[in-house]
């Protein structure tokens, strides 16, 4: 310790002493034993500031760095995305194809329709009433009301009813099948409806020659002994009444006061001469396209890369001591 430091210490020992004769003494040791821990404090106090050290470069002093913000991780989930507009706009072109065949067979069964009817042969290839499918024809025979079997329940107007099939026998000819039309429910025993819908005797028929359908999925499968026909099967209906596999469905003139007093006596109700195929494929179009360009945009917002004026700079430090 040098002289000078001493002597203060003396001077801090001696001075409160003299002022205060009566007060208690430090002692000398104590006193030198403070004024030291204090030194030793501010020491540490300041010796440990980074910014008094050599070399020290403030995190304001760094370079900007150019960061991007708002970028999105993807999962697995974006390939399930991605595939709902592909499929969309497969299934819309398979729609075109199917609306383009669907529109060449209407055409074709319009063009068969404006033909003149067609003496139906007295045997019939079953194989080739596909050919000539909404064929007009014409047949003579007699009705078999005994073995006539109802189809349904069927709607006409809100009202509930059945299909009539009626067997035709014809003397120079194989029995067939004839869809008469529709006949009230209330109408559907034969005591109740008048002799004039139940004809005798020979009887000339025009109709048109249809191809077997097959039955949907919902239809409940038909009960024969019990003579509960819930589609058309006509096989199954021809071999129950013996007669050959073709189905004709009677026409008439769409015209409302027949067609009221035809109900009103019970008397089957036949199908215009028309082409009655649904063609819904360019719903199917419309929906399929627009579902793809929708699932499309929703798809390019997902995952497009953030616009420029997201980015943003910021002072990045990687050293901080």
């Amino acid at each position: 310790m040098s002289l000078p430091r001493f002597f203060s210490y003396i001077g801090a020992y001696v001075a409160p002493v003299a002022r205060h004769p009566y007060r208690v003494r430090p002692s000398f040791t104590s006193a030198c034993t403070a004024r030291h821990n204090g030194s030793n404090l501010f020491r540490r106090q300041y010796s440990s500031n980074p910014a008094d050290q050599p070399g020290f470069q403030s995190i304001l002093d760094q370079p900007p760095v150019l960061v991007r913000s708002g970028q999105k991780k993807h999962g697995p989930g974006l390939l399930i995305l991605i595939a709902i507009p592909l499929t969309a706009f497969a299934l819309g072109t398979w729609q075109v194809q199917r609306l383009q065949w669907k529109t060449e067979l209407m055409a074709k069964l319009e063009d068969r329709i404006l033909k003149e009817p067609l003496p139906l042969p007295p045997h019939v290839d079953p194989k080739a009433i596909e050919e000539f499918d909404y064929r007009r024809v014409v047949a003579t025979g007699r009705f078999r009301h005994d073995q006539e079997m109802l189809v349904g329940p069927r709607l006409r107007e809100g009202e509930n009813g059945f299909q009539v099939v009626t067997p035709l026998e014809r003397e120079k000819g194989a029995k067939i099948l004839v869809n008469r039309g529709w006949v009230s429910k209330k109408k559907k025993d034969h005591r109740d409806r008048d002799p004039e819908a139940l004809p005798q005797g020979e009887v000339t028929v025009e109709g048109l020659l249809r191809a077997p359908w097959k039955k949907n999925m919902f239809t409940p499968e038909n009960r024969p002994e019990i003579n509960e026909f819930y589609f058309p099967d006509i096989d199954q209906m021809a071999q129950l009444v013996q007669a050959q596999p073709v189905w004709i469905e009677e026409t008439m003139e769409p015209d409302l006061i027949v067609t009221m007093n035809a109900e009103a006596s019970g008397k089957p109700i036949g199908r215009p001469v028309e082409v009655n195929i649904r063609n819904n494929h360019l719903q199917y179009v419309v929906t399929w396209y627009g579902l793809s360009i929708a699932t499309s945009i929703m798809l390019y917002i997902l995952v497009r890369k953030p616009s420029a004026s997201i980015a943003r700079r910021v002072r990045q430090s990687k050293d901080w001591a």
